[in-house]
């Protein structure tokens, strides 16, 4: 059985920092990625990595202030997120899928529980 689990949410102020990490079991992965969603609203990429840990990909909305990483031993992927700001307020999901690298929910196999994350101005 495969699974994911999120950690390390909370409430920050405004131009704050939060580390999310990802536990992954039951297999590995060719990329894992993080997705949000805000109240309201749909389901949106942040950034993703392949099992090589290069290029990694960025939406342009976190682009500078977020860092994806991953360390293959402990089957984790980690996004250290920086200068936070209120719209970045949402709950963020970890996934994890075989092929490639994917900016698109829909290519993804597996998901976490998600972890809230809330930045206040």
């Amino acid at each position: 059985q495969v699974q994911l689990e999120e950690s390390g949410g909370g409430l920050v102020q405004a131009g704050g920092s939060l580390r999310l990490s990802c536990a992954a079991s039951g297999r590995t992965f060719g990329s894992m990625g993080w997705f949000r969603q805000a109240l309201g609203k749909e389901r949106e990429f942040v950034a993703f990595i392949k099992w090589s840990g290069g290029s990694p990909v960025y939406a342009a909305s976190v682009k500078g202030r977020f860092t994806i990483s991953r360390d293959n031993a402990k089957n984790s992927v980690y996004l250290q997120m920086n200068n936070l700001k209120p719209e970045d307020t949402a709950i963020y999901y970890c996934a994890a899928e075989v092929g490639y690298g994917s900016s698109w929910a829909g290519d993804y196999d597996y998901w976490g529980q998600g972890t809230q994350v809330t930045v206040s101005s």
